[in-house]
């Protein structure tokens, strides 16, 4: 008999965060059993209808979906909207409505036409640094807050805690690889949601989380769900 994720209400309170005004990072990737990423090029080639299912209870929950320019382009983010119902349970949760939605880019490399800023149902932020280009910051400026977190390059302990001061304190992460892995360096990762595909990739595909440099964090597990052959991994920091 198959294993069928739990009741939505039952799946936010595995998911639920107790202590909203603290500034948390959640990070949620996919990857195939042997680590692939992603699926000719894309993670969205890994997921199923029970991994959308976890996905939107993520963004449900989340003040602001934090995301990479690259990202943006590659997996084809438009203007996030969640469903009627799921922004009702909001409201009445004393959530805002709809999430924000910031995009990570040092270099502004992103187009004020793009669906993620023209179909975006709330304004969406764009955090980069000081020395970005000017010309891109201006153009950018009309269709986004452009907020500076660093000098010459974005510091994602900057990053997190501009997101706070704006009231954004619960963070969803949802790539790419190269922001995940300035998070883990920064050590700025609170918490990974997993899911396992299960299937074996091979080839060249990449991992979740890619950096400069190596940098161990300890994290424990609090929860293992299951649907079918796919598992669910809730994975927090580990404090001493």
């Amino acid at each position: 008999m198959r294993v069928e994720l739990p009741p939505r209400a039952e799946l936010i309170e595995h998911y639920r965060v107790a202590a909203r005004s603290v500034p948390r990072v959640r990070v949620n990737f996919i990857a195939s059993l042997d680590g692939a990423a992603t699926h000719e090029g894309l993670s969205g080639g890994l997921n199923n209808a029970d991994d959308k299912i976890v996905f939107d209870t993520l963004r449900l929950l989340t003040d602001v979906i934090l995301v990479g320019a690259g990202t943006v382009r590659a997996e084809g983010y438009g203007g996030i909207l969640l469903p009627a119902d799921d922004a009702t349970w909001r409201v009445q949760a004393g959530l805002a409505a709809q999430p924000r939605v910031a995009i990570v880019s040092g270099r502004l490399d992103l187009d004020p036409e793009h669906p993620v800023f023209t179909n975006a149902v709330t304004r969406p932020i764009v955090l980069t640094h000081a020395a970005a280009p000017t010309d891109r910051r201006v153009a950018l400026a009309s269709r986004a807050d452009v907020v500076d977190c660093g000098e010459d390059r974005v510091d994602p302990r900057r990053m997190v805690a501009e997101l706070a001061e704006r009231g954004l304190p619960q963070i969803l992460c949802e790539g790419g690889p190269h922001l995940f892995g300035d998070l883990v360096a920064a050590d700025r990762v609170d918490e990974l949601c997993l899911s396992l595909a299960p299937v074996l990739e091979g080839g060249s595909a990449g991992r979740i989380a890619v950096g400069t440099s190596a940098a161990t964090r300890a994290m424990e597990l609090l929860h293992v769900l299951r649907a079918g052959d796919m598992l669910f991994l809730r994975y927090a920091r580990r404090h001493s």
